[in-house]
């Protein structure tokens, strides 16, 4: 299918050929019938896109600081390339959708939405989209497709209104008579309210003149003065900007327009350097409106469609969109005389041009050809069609599933190096799937993993998807007869593990043909573990470990912490550690023993000491700690035993002491062992042989990983054999 992207590190806008989306839990599958560009957030994307590196920074300053952070303790080509990956990755473009429904998700009620529902929603500039449902609404039969396109700009506007809270008969000025700003004079004209419309342009100010606003151009009258003026030297009730701007100029504006104790409302884009003054002498309230309304942003209600309560919250983002419609359909809002082009979808580059131009180009509508199956739109889709694809090749054959940052920057480079067939990517964002798979060459990209599965000739799937789905994976994919390398954690809870063990030991009945069960431990395989090793060799006595991890802080709010889908940071990340101290020592963990800082703090399960105990007597403590200093090293290993200590810091330098012939060992960039793991790995599968962990030891680290979470929660030390 086709799809708009834009290329963020300065290249053009796209029309990409990328595979068609597939239904998910709580998603409606959406055929497109016409979609409506935002003259505001396109433009802005593709005049930032555009840019260079200098302007880029200044408009996200706080984005700098992040990676003068990394530099620090990274490295600067480590950091580098983790910028360049970011800014490799497309962006979608547009939110403002009308099509009818293909498909209805697990989830979703009977009689909510059904096959061939005409539905408005934010997803983006495609053929097909799957978007939740609450970011979704049915069209009333007497809205038109094109009407129905301008539902979620004119949501934006809505939630500005509401936010105002007008009453009827108030007087209200709109900075910036652009789409938006059109939209909610209209709104407020039908709140009952009085309008004085400011803009530069005089087409936009007769169209603002058209829904009966007053007017003024901002060029060339002082719009305060035209307001107070305007009201009889009371001042405008209130203010909505619907502008952009990079100065703070236009809220001062505002405030000199106002009454005293008046609202301002900022829609657009100002610079927010306040001056107190204006504010204190009136009064005055401002805000910032966010995009559609309550449930903007909030996972719970957006992905997980949990919906607030309509008594509480009497207008989320989904009932602004069926208010919109509900205005468009008793005439209370005309949308028609903001249509300034029609364009096809094959066609589309011809838009952007207009923006990038500055046309004056109010309501520039997409529009999709009717009457092409599913198949047909989903061509780029593996298996969909023909149940699998053909590889003939001699080198082993890979297929990746999930294309998010980690596997942009660190899976698929590593796997591309070697000399493996890379044969499909799959990930339910077709964008991403179709972007890793054009930028490392792999031959398929779909958004449906059974497709890679199904593929008799692909030998070994990589797993890197979310923390909640990598145990069901990892049991279909060693079922499917695939050697498996999935990314930590192996999986979540006690069941998934005898789950996963169940289905290695049936995947290795035929001991003629065995598959191997890899986790991403990478650590183990750097240079830096590879000099610890040797130097340990000849030890005699048990070591005492002492790991501290810097983690660095994650919201609270941040899947990781998410029992159900990340597990926390401690079974997400922490596992890493315990693998790392049990392959030095050269031993399983037989007792676990944890402590968590608190009680006090939002999140507890970031900040703890874990002390294991391997079976040859060697001790060893990880202190994850998520509230530290990012100037600290990330990461930091002690190694104490029989009078020597090894300390090494960031998988970077490797220093020694009481050693007689070593005093340090260096990389001239981090070495955390990724590229060596998943060479391995692949040789392994090329030639069949022993897993490079065994299955014991991958046990061993999940039921210790479960153990330090229950003995942090009980105060109990937990033995596992």
């Amino acid at each position: 299918m086709r799809q708009i992207l834009q290329d963020l590190r300065g290249g053009p806008t796209n029309v990409a050929e990328v595979p068609a989306p597939h239904r998910t839990p709580n998603h409606l599958l959406i055929k497109t019938r016409a979609s409506l560009i935002s003259m505001g957030t396109e433009k802005m994307l593709i005049d930032f896109a555009n840019a260079g590196w200098i302007h880029k920074a200044r408009q996200q300053p706080e984005r700098v600081r992040q990676v003068l952070s990394k530099i620090r303790t990274d490295g600067l080509i480590p950091t580098l390339a983790a910028v360049r990956a970011k800014l490799d990755q497309p962006v979608p473009l547009g939110y403002c959708n009308v099509g009818s429904v293909l498909e209805v998700g697990e989830g979703i009620g009977h009689g909510d939405f059904e096959a061939g529902t005409r539905v408005v929603s934010n997803g983006p500039h495609a053929e097909v989209v799957c978007v939740p449902r609450n970011l979704c609404a049915r069209v009333p039969d007497d809205v038109s497709d094109e009407e129905a396109a301008f539902t979620v700009v004119a949501a934006i506007a809505l939630n500005g209104i509401r936010l105002a809270n007008p009453t009827f008969g108030e007087k209200f000025m709109v900075i910036g008579l652009g789409l938006i700003g059109l939209i909610t004079v209209q709104l407020l004209r039908a709140n009952g309210c009085e309008v004085l419309g400011t803009d530069i342009r005089e087409d936009r100010l007769r169209l603002g003149q058209d829904f009966w606003a007053k007017v003024v151009n901002g060029q060339i009258t002082d719009i305060a003065a035209a307001a107070h003026s305007w009201t009889s030297g009371v001042g405008v009730d209130g203010v909505i900007i619907t502008a952009s701007a990079e100065t703070d100029e236009i809220i001062h504006q505002a405030a000199e327009a106002c009454r005293k104790r008046g609202r301002i409302i900022l829609v657009g884009v100002a610079g927010l350097h306040l001056r107190r003054d204006d504010f204190y002498r009136k009064e005055l309230t401002f805000q910032v409106s966010c995009s559609y309304g309550p449930g903007r942003y909030d996972a719970d209600y957006e992905t997980r469609s949990f919906d607030y309560p309509l008594p509480y919250v009497r207008w989320t983002e989904q009932r602004n969109f069926e208010a919109v419609l509900n205005a468009m359909r008793c005439r209370a809002l005309n949308v028609r005389p903001l249509i300034t082009r029609r364009i096809r979808i094959d066609e589309a580059l011809s838009a952007y041009e207009l923006l990038r131009k500055d046309s004056g180009a109010l309501g520039i509508l997409l529009e999709y050809p009717a009457g092409q199956d599913r198949d047909h739109l989903r061509s780029n889709d593996p298996g969909r069609a023909s149940g699998g694809f053909a590889i003939v090749s001699h080198r082993p054959a890979v297929g990746l599933i999930g294309a998010g940052n980690y596997a942009r920057s660190i899976l698929a480079p590593a796997i591309a190096a070697t000399s493996a067939r890379l044969a499909c990517v799959a990930d339910l964002n077709p964008v991403c799937a179709s972007h890793l798979a054009r930028k490392f060459h792999f031959e398929q990209a779909t958004t449906d993993y059974q497709a890679i599965l199904g593929t008799p000739s692909i030998e070994a799937v990589f797993i890197a998807t979310g923390h909640s789905t990598h145990a069901q994976l990892v049991c279909e994919a060693l079922l499917a007869g695939k050697h498996v390398f999935v990314e930590k954690p192996l999986c979540l809870t006690l069941t998934e593990l005898q789950e996963v063990a169940a289905a290695y030991r049936r995947a290795n009945e035929d001991t003629a043909k065995p598959r191997s069960l890899m986790v991403g431990f990478n650590r183990r395989f750097s240079a830096h573990t590879a000099r610890l090793k040797e130097l340990l060799r000849d030890r005699t006595e048990p070591l005492c470990m002492n790991l501290t991890v810097n983690a660095g802080s994650v919201p609270q709010d941040h899947w990781l912490h998410d029992p159900a889908r990340g597990g926390g940071r401690i079974l997400g990340e922490g596992c890493h550690f315990f693998d790392l101290l049990a392959y030095l020592a050269g031993g399983h963990i037989k007792r676990v023993s944890a402590m968590m800082a608190g009680p006090g703090l939002a999140v507890r399960s970031d900040k703890m000491s874990i002390l294991l105990s391997l079976g040859d007597g060697s001790i060893g403590t990880v202190n994850y700690f998520g509230n530290g200093c990012q100037a600290f090293p990330k990461e930091t290993l002690e190694i104490f035993s029989e009078g020597r200590i090894l300390r090494l810091e960031n998988f970077r330098v490797l220093r020694g002491y009481g050693f007689k012939a070593f005093k340090s060992f260096k990389t001239w960039r981090q070495d955390k062992g990724h590229k060596t793991e998943i060479a391995l790995f692949l040789d392994r599968v090329a030639r069949i042989g022993p897993p490079l962990i065994r299955f014991a030891e991958l046990e061993n680290v999940s039921q210790a990983s479960f153990a330090a979470m229950a003995s942090a929660t009980t105060g109990n030390m937990v033995q596992l054999f």
